[in-house]
C-alpha cells in the first residue's frame, strides 16, 4: 500500500535534495522515488525526530525522520548551543558513550567531533560501554552533559541518541523542550560544525570503569552471604550488547565464582543475530541462556539488553521449572530486599524514599507504607525517577527504584536504570535466598503471601509510519470521550487522565487536579482507569516505539504457598477478561 507525498513532505524531501548533503544520502532519496516507494519517502520525511521519553529514536536511513549523520548533527548542534547559552562563562564539558549497534561508533564520533567544534571539552569512552556508565561519568567528571548513542532493545534497524544533563538523569522539562527549541532553529545544515577539534576529544575507559565497579560493591548489604554463597550458579548474556564489558567483572568483585556466559550471544554484534529482538522482556531472546541454566543446573539467569540498562531475569519456581520473572516481580523483589535490610540495619529513620513510574506494580506502595517509607510514583521514564533524586537530594535518601520495563537503580551514585548494578542486587538477594534454603521464586512467594499476589499484564499494539500514529491517536481520544463504564464486571470508580492533569470520581462526578510541576509529573498522552474491586488498567502510547501500551494490574491475597498456581491462575483469568472487555485480545 502506498500514500501520496502532501506537499510539506515533499517540500522537505526536495530541501535534501537541492541542500548541502552529501552525493550517497541524494542518491538513496532518489532510489526511493525511482521505486514509487512513497510509503518510505512519507516515514522517512514527513516530521523530524523528537525527543520523547529516551530521546531521538529512530530507523537508521536518510530523512529528517531517520537516524543519520544530518538528524543526529542537527540534534547535537541545537544542544550545543542550548549548552552554550545555559552555562555562559563555563569550561563546558559533556561524556559520550555507544552501545553496540550499528552506526553506533561512528555516531559517537560525530557527536564528539560536533560538540569540540563548538568550544566543548569531550570525553569520549574509547569502546563500547552501558548507558548506566554514562550518567555515572558525567557526574565523576563534572559534566554539563552527556550523550549515549543506544536504541535500547529496539530491533536492530533502529539508532538512538539519548541526552543527559549534570545530574547524570536524562534531560527533562524545561530543558528537553528547550533543547528541541534548538535543534528546530537549525535549519540548514550549514548551521553544523562538523568539523572537529582533536585536542578537546578525550578518550576515557578504564579509569571510570574501575570507580564505577567500587560503587557497585558498595551497594551490598550481607557481603558475608556472598562469602557463603560464592558458588552460586549464575549464566548471565549480554544478548551482544554492552553488558559483556562490566557485568563478569562486578560478579567477580563480588566474590562470584561460578557464572557461565552464553558464548553464542556474548561478542558484540549490532545484528543481534541470535534473536529477533534484543529485548530480556521476550522469553526468544532469553532461549540460549535458558537451554544452558537447563544443561548446568543453574540457580539464576540474567540477561541485559544492548545498553545494559534493562535486565531480565530467571528462576526455578516450586514445580523445579525455569521461570522469567517479569520486571513487575524483580522491582518488588529488589524493593522487598532492600527495605528489610535496611530496617534490620537500624537505618530507617522516616527520610527515606523509593521511586517507581505509576505503571509499576502498586505493591511496592505497599511494602513502602508498612516499612513507612515514602513512595513516589512518576511518569514513564527513568528520567523522571532521577528528577524525584534530585528534587529530594540533601532532604531525604533514595533507597532504590524501578519500572515494569524491567529498570531498577540501587543507590544513587546513577541517575538512570542500570542493569550492571542490578546484575549485582539480584545475584546477592538469590545467594541471600539460598542461604535460607530457598529459591529466588520461593522469596517471591514469601512477598506475596506476606503483602498480597499482584499480577500484571501488558499488551503492546504496534502501528507504524504515519498511519500508525494516527491510529494510536484516535485510539486515546476514543477513550477519553466514552471510558469503560465496567471493566471485567467490576465498575470503573475513578479516571486519571494525565493529558489534562484531571482525575475524576465517578461515583460523585467529582474532578480534582493531578498536581504538576514536580515529583515527576507534567501533562502528558496517558491514561488510568481504576475499578472497584481493586483493579487499574492504564493506556500509554509509547514515547520510544510505534506501540501503544495498554497496562493491566489485579490482586488477590495468596494464604499459603500451595495455593500459587491456583491464584496465579486466577490472576491469570482476570487480565484476559480485561482485555477482552478493552477489545485488547
Amino acid at each position: 500500500m502506498t500514500t501520496a507525498l502532501d506537499s510539506a513532505t515533499q517540500a522537505t524531501i526536495d530541501q535534501w535534495l537541492t541542500g548541502n548533503y552529501d552525493d550517497d544520502t541524494k542518491a538513496a532519496i532518489r532510489k526511493l522515488i525511482d521505486n514509487g516507494e512513497t510509503t518510505e519517502l512519507t516515514d522517512s520525511f514527513y516530521k523530524n525526530l523528537e525527543f520523547g521519553t529516551g530521546g531521538l529514536r529512530g530507523v537508521i536511513g536518510v530523512g529528517s525522520n531517520r537516524m543519520n549523520r544530518y538528524t543526529v548533527g542537527a540534534a547535537t548542534q541545537g544542544l550545543a548551543n542550548y549548552l552554550n547559552a545555559a552555562f555562559p562563562d563555563t569550561a563546558i564539558k559533556v561524556a559520550i558513550a555507544h552501545d553496540s549497534r550499528r552506526m553506533s561508533p561512528e555516531f559517537a564520533r560525530l557527536v564528539a567531533d560536533i560538540f569540540s567544534a563548538n568550544g566543548i571539552e569531550v570525553y569520549l569512552f574509547s569502546s563500547l560501554r552501558p548507558t548506566p556508565e554514562l550518567s555515572f561519568a558525567i557526574r565523576q567528571l563534572g559534566c554539563q552533559s552527556g550523550i549515549v548513542v543506544t536504541a535500547s532493545h529496539n530491533p536492530p534497524e533502529y539508532n538512538g541518541y539519548k541526552a543527559y544533563w549534570n545530574d547524570g538523569g536524562q534531560v527533562v522539562a524545561p530543558h528537553d523542550k528547550n533543547i528541541i527549541t534548538e535543534v528546530n532553529k537549525i535549519t540548514s545544515i550549514d548551521d553544523v560544525k562538523f568539523e572537529g577539534v582533536a585536542e578537546k576529544i578525550h578518550l576515557i575507559d578504564e579509569e571510570i570503569d574501575s570507580v564505577y565497579v567500587e560503587r557497585i560493591k558498595s551497594n551490598s548489604i550481607n557481603p558475608d552471604v556472598i562469602a557463603r554463597q560464592k558458588d552460586l550458579n549464575i549464566v548471565f548474556t549480554p544478548i551482544h550488547g554492552t553488558g559483556i564489558t562490566l557485568v563478569p567483572r562486578v560478579l567477580e568483585a563480588l566474590g562470584f565464582t561460578n557464572v557461565s556466559i552464553v558464548e553464542e550471544q556474548a561478542q558484540p554484534d549490532g545484528d543481534f543475530p541470535t534473536v529477533k529482538s534484543p529485548n530480556p522482556e521476550e522469553r526468544d531472546a532469553m532461549r540460549l541462556a535458558l537451554e544452558k541454566a537447563e544443561a548446568l543446573n543453574a540457580d539464576l539467569i540474567m540477561a541485559t539488553d544492548p545498553d545494559a540498562d534493562r535486565v531480565g531475569s530467571g528462576a526455578r519456581n516450586h514445580h523445579g521449572e525455569f521461570e522469567l520473572l517479569n520486571g513487575n516481580q524483580m522491582a518488588s523483589l529488589i524493593i522487598y530486599y532492600l527495605l528489610q535490610a535496611w530496617k534490620d540495619a537500624g537505618k530507617l529513620t522516616g527520610k527515606e524514599f523509593v521511586a517507581k513510574t505509576i505503571v509499576t506494580t502498586d505493591l511496592i506502595d505497599k511494602m513502602c507504607a508498612q516499612y513507612g517509607v515514602a513512595c513516589y510514583n512518576t511518569l514513564t521514564g527513568f528520567k523522571y525517577i532521577a528528577q524525584i533524586i534530585r528534587e529530594l537530594e540533601g532532604q531525604q535518601h533514595f533507597i532504590g527504584g524501578g519500572e515494569e520495563s524491567y529498570g531498577y537503580l540501587i543507590g544513587d551514585f546513577v541517575r538512570d536504570k542500570d542493569a550492571i548494578a542490578s546484575c549485582a542486587m539480584i545475584a546477592e538477594l538469590t545467594a541471600y535466598a539460598k542461604d535460607k534454603g530457598l529459591s529466588l521464586f520461593d522469596l517471591l512467594m514469601e512477598m506475596y503471601q506476606e503483602f498480597g499476589f499482584y499480577y500484571e499484564g501488558l499488551i503492546s499494539l504496534t502501528k507504524k509510519g504515519k498511519t500508525g500514529a494516527e491510529e494510536i491517536q484516535q485510539m486515546m481520544a476514543d477513550f477519553r470521550a466514552n471510558p469503560p463504564k465496567e471493566i471485567a464486571g467490576s465498575p470503573v470508580v475513578r479516571v486519571d487522565d494525565y493529558k489534562s492533569l484531571e482525575r475524576t470520581d465517578l461515583k460523585t462526578g467529582a474532578k480534582t487536579a493531578i498536581e504538576a510541576g514536580k515529583m515527576g509529573i507534567e501533562a502528558s498522552n496517558v491514561l488510568q482507569f481504576f475499578t472497584e474491586n481493586g483493579t487499574k488498567v492504564s493506556a500509554r502510547p509509547s514515547g520510544t516505539e510505534p506501540k501503544i501500551k495498554f497496562y493491566v494490574s489485579v490482586n488477590e491475597p495468596l494464604a499459603r504457598k500451595e495455593d500459587f498456581d491456583a491464584v496465579y491462575a486466577s490472576l491469570k483469568q482476570k487480565v484476559q477478561s480485561v482485555m477482552t472487555d478493552l477489545n485488547l485480545s
